[in-house]
């Protein structure tokens, strides 16, 4: 199997805790052949979609740990087509590109897509769970999406909570998420205009959600893989922050999902699978789903980490894409001898 993550630079990886270093470390412990390349790399010549590759060498032993696999890595630039590769592993930070999504068009029946350009398109930000309609209302804390400030005053001045989260629609890794007062309302008109106006005349979109009871001890991060849990852990805020997150100062622990959280996971697996969403990553706060991480959601070297190496995440991953790969290997194999009878009959 030949796999391209398409991610952020080599040398912008943390060695110790990335979740795409675990991928791409499991996958060459496997044999396989891995490369990656940036949303910036990708290239049209001859009508055929390239990306400019950081190959990664093949090794006869690898170290156990990520950092020692980092180390050792041996690289190679080199210009591939996208087609060629068995699966694309899209592993890019938010915002996401749309053009580069237009790139991978030309590819994505050539190539297993993780995650699907039609799923990325629909949920590369927040307002995919906000918008998902009354059958999944029960688990969506309540939320308003607006870039209309007068609307969003109306709504924090209406709400019978005394607190509720302000945080932009594309922001990632807990950047820019505040918690707002009601006591503090004298300064909710310069809060707006700081996270809506661009600057350059441009507005942004802003969320506005409700505060659930809890929130200050942390919330849980699920990693679904088809639709299915396969790691869980609890993050909590650090002293001097109310984000969770790790990047923002949180702490990780070992964390069993609940009755409610199995349920919640049970209850939106299938639409992920449905949207191709195949390896995603749900934030919950008290039962309530607060955020669908779809682009690169990180979180298995941390749940390695307080399992100690129990569950090792990225197995489960890998042992997915191989099977699509072989999956659509038969599928083709089948068409080309159904074809081949067709052809022999006339």
């Amino acid at each position: 199997m030949n796999v391209c993550f398409l991610m952020y630079p080599w040398e912008d990886i943390d060695p110790e805790n990335d979740t795409s270093l675990a991928l791409i470390k499991e996958c060459v412990k496997r044999g396989h052949g891995v490369a990656l390349c940036t949303p910036a790399n990708l290239t049209i010549r001859n009508s055929v979609t390239n990306a400019f590759c950081t190959v990664v060498g093949r090794m006869e032993k690898v170290p156990s740990t990520l950092r020692a696999f980092y180390k050792k890595a041996s690289l190679r630039e080199e210009m591939l087509p996208l087609a060629g590769f068995d699966t694309l592993f899209f592993r890019a930070n938010p915002p996401l590109d749309p053009i580069m999504l237009n790139f991978l068009d030309s590819v994505k029946d050539d190539v297993f897509i993780v995650n699907s350009l039609q799923g990325m398109r629909e949920a590369n930000n927040k307002l995919y769970t906000a918008a998902f309609g009354d059958a999944h209302s029960n688990i969506i804390p309540n939320t308003h999406v607006s870039k209309n400030k007068r609307y969003l005053v109306q709504q924090i001045k209406e709400s019978t909570a005394d607190r509720m989260i302000l945080k932009p629609l594309n922001g990632f890794g807990g950047s820019g998420v505040i918690l707002i007062e009601k006591s503090a309302m004298s300064n909710i008109n310069s809060l707006l205009d700081f996270y809506i106006n661009t600057g350059d005349g441009g507005s942004n979109y802003v969320i506005l959600q409700d505060y659930i009871e809890g929130a200050d001890q942390g919330d849980v991060r699920i990693l679904l893989l088809n639709g299915e849990p396969v790691g869980a852990m609890k993050r909590v805020p650090g002293s001097d922050d109310h984000r969770s997150n790790v990047s923002a100062g949180g702490s990780v622990q070992k964390h069993s999902l609940s009755k409610v959280e199995k349920a919640l996971c049970k209850q939106i697996g299938p639409k992920l699978v449905k949207d191709g969403l195949y390896f995603v990553g749900l934030d919950v706060i008290g039962g309530k789903l607060v955020e669908v991480n779809v682009m690169s959601p990180g979180g298995i070297t941390y749940i390695n980490k307080v399992y100690k190496n129990k569950y090792k995440v990225e197995e489960k991953v890998i042992d997915f894409l191989e099977s699509k790969v072989l999956d659509n290997l038969e599928a083709f194999n089948r068409r080309s001898r159904l074809r081949k009878t067709v052809e022999d009959s006339k």
